[in-house]
């Protein structure tokens, strides 16, 4: 198996104790390391320097957490004071650590009717030094596993779909060649493998990493509380992939390749418009500039969620034409022997066995799947036959033998099936409709 690279952890911790703090997040506020620069963002987008003891954020009030990362590590700005788009590499938002109330524990091996099961998630905040609540049933407290898996008070998440900075090939590790911006065309066309293998090299001190599936759910779940914006997030339906866009008018049916009134998508600012707008704040998971984006539409987002063969192995993909790059077998027979090594298990999320897309009781709490049942198939006028959850009527397929890789969210021409909540499965081969996100855990 080939090793790509090893590296230590080092992280440097820039706050101090007389930093703001919000008493709703019990201890879970922000953890700011080396290179990220707290920030608040105006309604037009203007970035500023944070004062951190001052009021920057309060989810209370659905005002999540912003930090960015310079281009030019060197320069610095005076509080409160203007940083320019141009001197901005990459944007997050910081999830912090919870716990919530556990709110279908219903398994669903096949596909039935859906009924509406959207409902408000209730969240409470926590430390990772509270001992987790292990809740399995329906109104029990469960800690977040995206949070306990890497034993954290929470994570800054990429605030639009990764981007590239350079030329350098598509599917490749493209190891300095990551943003994370609004108005710029997403990254696509690579390989699960050398989307994580990207992303592992962004931020190493910071515990960089691509999305896992469960850390997905963390987000989703996160918009669907209070402290979100409880509302079906408006999809980005522009098809040049242009990050942080949000539709016009909301989509009253699902994936077309006509273009058809009732799922419009384009770039004119009659059919799209961009983040930094009353309709862009519509595709952001507090209904405000402060928010994550491109979390519906845009791109098909792969995450680390990879079912398992027979064994209990990961699998690598289906076959050697359509594949991950890592190491392992194919859902049909044979395997990739030469391929990059699997990085530690805290990374990805497995999934059992299976050779249906129905059989979504291997979903785990959290993870944004079979807590969304039921599930029905559907037939749309133009013949064309989707799998569609209890959840909005997004998108619903899970991992079989074919399609061994999880991708969420849905893209800019899926229509009323896009949503935080849409999920399907997939090869984890390069895919001009499938792109990644960045996740930092310090």
């Amino acid at each position: 198996m080939n090793k790509v690279f090893e590296s230590k952890i080092v992280v440097n911790t820039v706050q101090s104790i007389d930093n703001y703090t919000e008493d709703t997040l019990n201890g879970a506020d922000p953890v700011l390391k080396t290179d990220l620069i707290p920030v608040t963002i105006d309604n037009d987008g203007t970035v500023k320097k944070a004062d951190t003891k001052e009021k920057w954020y309060s989810y209370s009030e659905k005002i999540w957490a912003n930090a960015v990362i310079l281009k030019d590590k060197t320069k610095s700005y005076a509080l409160n004071t203007v940083i320019p788009e141009s001197d901005i590499e990459s944007y997050f938002v910081w999830i912090p650590r919870y716990r919530y109330k556990i709110f279908n524990d219903e398994t669903y091996s096949g596909l039935t009717e859906i009924e509406d099961r959207v409902q408000t998630i209730e969240v409470e905040f926590e430390t990772k030094d509270v001992v987790p609540s292990n809740g399995t049933k329906k109104n029990e407290w469960l800690t977040h596993p995206a949070f306990t898996s890497f034993n954290i008070n929470g994570m800054w998440v990429g605030k639009f779909e990764t981007s590239k900075s350079n030329d350098a090939p598509d599917n490749s590790i493209n190891f300095f060649g990551i943003q994370i911006k609004p108005n710029v065309v997403s990254y696509r066309n690579i390989q699960v493998g050398n989307a994580f293998y990207t992303s592992y090299a962004y931020k190493r001190e910071m515990d960089s990493h691509m999305m896992k599936n469960s850390e997905w759910g963390s987000v989703a779940y996160l918009q669907h509380s209070k402290y979100g914006s409880q509302m079906s997030v408006r999809f980005n339906n522009n098809s040049n992939f242009i990050t942080g866009y949000s539709s016009v008018v909301e989509p009253t049916c699902g994936y077309t390749n006509d273009n058809r009134v009732c799922n419009k998508y384009g770039t004119t600012n009659d059919i799209t418009l961009p983040y930094n707008t009353e309709t862009g704040y519509l595709a952001s998971t507090t209904g405000n500039i402060s928010g994550i984006y491109d979390m519906s539409g845009g791109a098909w987002e792969y995450v680390m969620g990879i079912m398992t063969n027979q064994s209990g192995q990961p699998l690598s993909g289906r076959n050697a034409t359509y594949n991950s790059g890592f190491t392992g077998s194919f859902g049909e027979g044979g395997s990739l022997a030469s391929g990059y090594s699997w990085p530690e298990e805290k990374y990805y999320d497995k999934y059992a066995y299976g050779t249906s897309y129905s059989e979504f009781t291997r979903g785990h709490l959290g993870d944004a799947t079979v807590e969304m049942g039921p599930f029905k198939s559907i037939i749309y006028a133009n013949n064309q036959t989707r799998q569609i959850s209890s959840w909005y009527a997004d998108h619903a397929y899970f991992v079989n033998t074919v399609y061994p890789w999880v991708e969420h969210g849905g893209s800019f021409n899926h229509g009323s099936e896009s949503g935080m909540f849409a999920f399907i499965h997939t090869y984890g081969s390069a895919d001009a409709y499938g792109g990644f996100r960045v996740v930092l855990a310090p």
